[in-house]
């Protein structure tokens, strides 16, 4: 016997025959067999002596046989199938969101129904309607959900994007909500380009709502991640000397890494860019860099987009919105941990390698191999990919505590594949 195929999403699961669930033809199978038994087993065991006097209640009785054993095969048929659907859903991380509980809002239930077009059928595509969607992992945060989304249709959004980021942080994206105005904040004093990439601007451009620090000066005070301490600080910390001037033989020169683009590196993709310096150095050399990061703990999309540069408020729990081979170099730190989880690590680098062009470069910089077996999996997942080494430094580094910490840089050059 073969396999049962589920078709899942865009993919599909396989299960093997001697899995629990195996498939509802076999029972099929198995319940004709059953039945084919029970007809020879009647067929031998009936007596031929008065025939014409036994013949009725003989024949009721195997009947009755008969059922009873088909209707144990349909229901063992049934739980199957329930068996099915249940490890399907459990593959695929969630469940269908029931419109009718009384958990969702009403603003919820009226976006996720469908939606005539208006003009009708559309002769290109064939569509319909138009569907609207929200990420598999909001069903995970319902109630969180529900609460965000409960909000007055064409008044000013509550002031709770840090409630948003805590749905995109769980995996939720897109969010949902459309039908309010976004709270405004003037932003007067901006700095002219390409002046705005190395001055500070007035605090009250950015919103501080949800934040425990209400000033830079509050933020440069913080070690708000690995690859942000004293980022905000683009006048006299260490910013101004980031990517052109090195502390150690991990800090990789900006200017060294373009030279091995052969002067072909006009667009970039920087992860989780922090306050944006990579793409201003970057912007200094002509370069267009968007950086994705969110707003954990600062402003960093607000202060990214008052330096003039390109902010994309994305989480890593989602594919990147652009096409296949756009970049020319994609820059990544530590973000690139995720958590330390191997399945989101190959997921990750593989959207990576996706959106960069053949012949482009993958500037890992300074990325914090706390054990040798992240390091281990790292590399062996790079070497998959077939990148060319053009610089790789395993070097050391002190932090905080005293303590020697492992560190990887490396510039890798994506090849051409048939």
């Amino acid at each position: 016997m073969g396999s049962v195929s589920l078709k899942i999403g865009d993919g599909t699961a396989r299960f093997k025959r001697a899995s629990v669930c195996s498939s509802a033809l076999n029972l099929l199978m198995l319940f004709s067999v059953v039945t084919t038994n029970l007809f020879a087993l009647y067929a031998f065991t009936s007596s031929p002596k008065n025939h014409h006097a036994h013949l009725l209640p003989h024949t009721h009785k195997n009947i009755s046989l008969i059922s009873e054993q088909v209707s144990l095969i349909l229901r063992e048929i049934d739980s199957s199938q329930k068996k099915l659907a249940q490890m399907e859903k459990e593959l695929l991380g969630y469940e269908s969101i029931d419109l009718s509980s009384s958990k969702i809002s009403s603003e919820l239930r009226t976006f996720l129904q469908h939606h005539l077009l208006p003009l009708g059928k559309d002769s290109k595509t064939g569509i319909t309607e138009m569907v609207a969607s929200v990420g598999h992992s909001c069903v995970k945060s319902l109630d969180l959900l529900s609460q965000y989304m409960n909000y007055k249709v064409n008044a000013p959004c509550p002031d709770d994007w840090s409630l948003g980021q805590k749905l995109i942080l769980s995996g939720c994206e897109p969010l949902p909500r459309r039908r309010c105005f976004a709270k405004t904040i003037p932003k007067v004093g901006l700095h002219s380009f390409p002046d705005s990439l190395w001055k500070n601007h007035s605090e009250k451009i950015y919103s501080w709502s949800g934040l425990g620090c209400k000033n830079l000066a509050c933020l440069n005070s913080k070690k708000l991640n690995r690859d942000c301490a004293g980022c905000f600080d683009i006048i006299s910390g260490y910013e101004t000397q980031k990517y052109v001037k090195a502390r150690g033989k991990n800090d990789f020169l900006i200017d060294h890494v373009l030279a091995m683009g052969n002067g072909e590196i006009r667009i970039g993709f920087d992860i989780g860019g922090g306050s944006g310096t990579f793409a201003a150095r970057m912007a200094d050399r002509n370069v267009t860099l968007v950086t994705a990061t969110l707003n954990v703990d600062a402003p960093f999309n607000e202060f990214i987009a008052a330096r003039g540069l390109f902010p994309l408020y994305l989480s890593l729990d989602h594919r990147f919105p652009f096409h296949d081979n756009v970049f020319d170099l994609v820059h990544v730190g530590n973000v690139l941990d995720v958590s330390g989880r191997p399945e989101k690590l190959e997921f990750l680098v593989f959207d990576i390698d996706r959106v960069l062009r053949a012949g482009g470069l993958f500037w890992l910089d300074n990325f914090l191999c706390s054990n040798e077996d992240k390091k281990t999996v790292l590399t062996r997942l790079i070497e998959r990919f077939g990148y060319k080494k053009l610089k790789w430094v395993v070097g050391e580094k002190l932090n905080g505590s005293g303590k020697s910490e492992v560190y990887l840089s490396a510039v890798l050059q994506k090849p051409v594949r048939v």
